[in-house]
């Protein structure tokens, strides 16, 4: 059991974990947008994430918490992008995705996906797969756009064979590792 704001609630991807571990799914509401634990209502993770992106976003989720509990400076934020990743905060995962509410949940994705990853790097398709649902590739402008954007504040590098490159200048794949600011 996981601690959430000095309460012993189960954390939600926690809770899907157990439930691959073969213990008892928790209660989750008629519409399947939240979980029912401790008889509290939290919003549930993202169904549309695929297994392996989800498993990446609950392993930085953890190493988050427990960077909380070391009094790590910048781990409370590392706790809101891989939470507001796996679609537990922020815009809810079922309304649209559009707008300035799934920005922050791509920027959130690729940070959260970059800090597990920061001995290698990440592609963009990876985030869209993460937040877009089966709509993924209609996205990859947005991931591009946003990821633009966390290139100038230099919270990530934008490369291309190795190199880095500005987004508005690549032609073709790229890949996106940490930058100095995150």
């Amino acid at each position: 059991m996981s601690r959430k704001g000095g309460r012993g609630v189960k954390s939600l991807a926690m809770a899907g974990n157990e439930a691959d571990a073969g213990e008892m799914d928790p209660e989750k509401t008629a519409d399947g947008h939240h979980v029912i634990i401790d008889g509290r209502r939290w919003r549930a993770t993202d169904p549309a994430i695929p297994d392996s992106f989800r498993q990446e976003l609950v392993d930085e989720l953890m190493a988050a918490r427990r960077a909380v509990k070391a009094g790590e400076s910048d781990a409370r934020r590392r706790v809101n992008d891989a939470k507001t990743a796996l679609g537990e905060r922020g815009a809810p995962w079922w309304d649209e995705r559009s707008g300035a509410d799934f920005d922050e949940r791509i920027a959130a994705a690729v940070r959260a996906l970059v800090r597990k990853r920061q001995a290698s790097s990440i592609c963009p398709s990876d985030v869209a797969r993460t937040v877009g649902a089966d709509s993924w590739r209609s996205i990859m402008d947005d991931v591009r756009r946003v990821t633009a954007g966390l290139a100038d504040e230099g919270q990530v590098i934008v490369t291309q064979k190795g190199e880095p490159v500005r987004m508005a200048d690549a032609r073709g794949p790229v890949r996106i590792v940490r930058g100095p600011e995150l």
